[in-house]
């Protein structure tokens, strides 16, 4: 059941964002000024809040623009709207929503949903990842001199350690092809299906990776935070990878 009402709320929250980008749209800015949220952000949040509580009224939820709904229950939704919002705002059709389920604090469940691309990528722990359910798997890539990398900035990172320009020159000086996608969310759905050999991120929340973490994982990857250790959603730092080029990403974020 859980898997069901996942997947139809998701590809229902992504008609919103299709349809939105074709409209008129009001853009805000949050805490920064390229922090943005749209009314699109809200109206898919909503929908997507108003299926779980209806599903499910006594299980807790954590969403980027709603925050946190604490409920006494093993199980917490964990949802971002519109991943990729300044991509959104500027109709540049790489955004997505995310959605996670986590029992007693571990994700079970997530899936990515681009509706642009027409890409849904869905986990469950121990049954794989898939991209519109054809299973995925992470490249083979496993000489980072040759690898194809992707990352994202936060929008200030004064006083930040493990600089983010710093990180993104070591790799670039030496002809490594890094790109800046604007999703985290579709980051990591990226590397799990192989177009991509890692990903790093200075700054995250755990709505914009707790779906895609678990993807990667089910897809035969690796996910840590900057010191090595396994990632958790408490981590503001995260590494992803095909796992092979894992230690030589690390060391480029703690040397650079």
């Amino acid at each position: 059941m859980y898997k069901t009402v996942l997947l139809d709320t998701i590809q229902a929250a992504g008609s919103v964002l299709l349809e939105g980008m074709k409209q008129h749209f009001q853009v805000h800015h949050k805490d920064t000024l390229n922090n943005l949220v749209t009314e699109i952000d809200k109206r898919a949040e909503a929908l997507i809040l108003e299926r779980i509580r209806s599903q499910f009224p006594d299980h807790a939820v954590l969403s980027e623009e709603a925050g946190a709904m604490q409920r006494d229950s093993d199980f917490r939704w964990i949802i971002d709207p519109l991943d990729g919002t300044v991509n959104f705002a500027h109709h540049l059709p790489i955004c997505s929503v995310s959605i996670a389920l986590e029992k007693q604090g571990e994700v079970i469940m997530g899936a990515v949903y681009n509706p642009f691309l027409n890409e849904l990528f869905f986990a469950e722990k121990g049954k794989g990842a898939f991209l519109n359910e054809r299973p995925i798997h992470v490249s083979a890539a496993d000489n980072i001199q040759t690898a194809f990398l992707v990352t994202g900035f936060p929008y200030q990172w004064r006083d930040m350690p493990h600089d983010p320009v710093e990180v993104f020159g070591y790799f670039i000086k030496q002809g490594i092809p890094v790109r800046r996608l604007g999703s985290a969310a579709i980051d990591l759905c990226w590397v799990a299906c192989g177009r991509f050999d890692g990903y790093w991120e200075h700054h995250i929340h755990a709505w914009d990776v707790a779906a895609g973490c678990l993807i990667v994982r089910e897809a035969g990857g690796r996910v840590s935070d900057f010191q090595g250790r396994d990632y958790d959603l408490q981590a503001s730092q995260l590494i992803a990878s095909n796992g092979f080029i894992h230690g030589d990403l690390l060391h480029a974020v703690q040397t650079a």
